[in-house]
């Protein structure tokens, strides 16, 4: 079958079929739109799959049924995922415009502390160390320094360095920086 080739091949094979399909389509779905939504993308797939129609192996139109078959059970399969999706966000609260704000401004603050720690990365491996503790992790200097295996006054310097080398780098993050001392 030359579907791909031969526009005028195409219309009359649509032609020939579409009322079988349009009928196959509509005893398996209750929804018009859908039904001609499902039967174009039938003829859509007709198109992609033309090169594989084998006149030995049936009639055009069992393969048609074949390749319709498939396109409704997939949107059989879809519709069964979008209820599964909705009954679990069933019942649930759905973000208001306060809630919204407020996730934009968790998205700008985040974006600042994506910079940072970027710069971060510049950092020698011990300053970092101690500055990712005390103000990510928020541990005190004293808490920071035990958890590295070091001193409480090396762990202050590290930490003392390390912000200063970010001080101009991450300015517009410096709420970031403070930490618990």
């Amino acid at each position: 079958m030359r579907l791909n080739d031969d526009p005028a091949a195409l219309e009359a094979f649509y032609r020939r079929h579409v009322d079988a399909v349009m009928r196959f389509v509509v005893r398996r779905v209750s929804d018009p739109h859908l039904a001609a939504d499902l039967t174009a993308d039938i003829f859509l797939a007709v198109l992609d799959s033309a090169h594989t129609y084998a006149p030995n192996r049936g009639s055009e139109i069992a393969w048609l049924y074949g390749i319709a078959r498939n396109v409704v059970s997939a949107q059989h399969r879809k519709a069964a995922r979008e209820a599964r999706m909705t009954s679990r966000v069933a019942g649930r609260r759905l973000m208001d415009d306060d809630d919204l704000a407020r996730m934009e401004e968790r998205i700008d603050a985040e974006r600042r502390m994506r910079g940072t720690l970027e710069a971060m990365q510049g950092l020698p491996e011990g300053e970092r160390a101690v500055l990712e503790l005390v103000v990510i992790d928020q541990l005190t200097v004293t808490e920071a320094a035990k958890a590295l295996g070091i001193r409480h006054v090396t762990a202050r310097v590290r930490l003392h360095r390390a912000r200063r080398a970010l001080e101009n780098v991450a300015s517009p993050s410096a709420v970031y920086l403070e930490g618990r001392t």
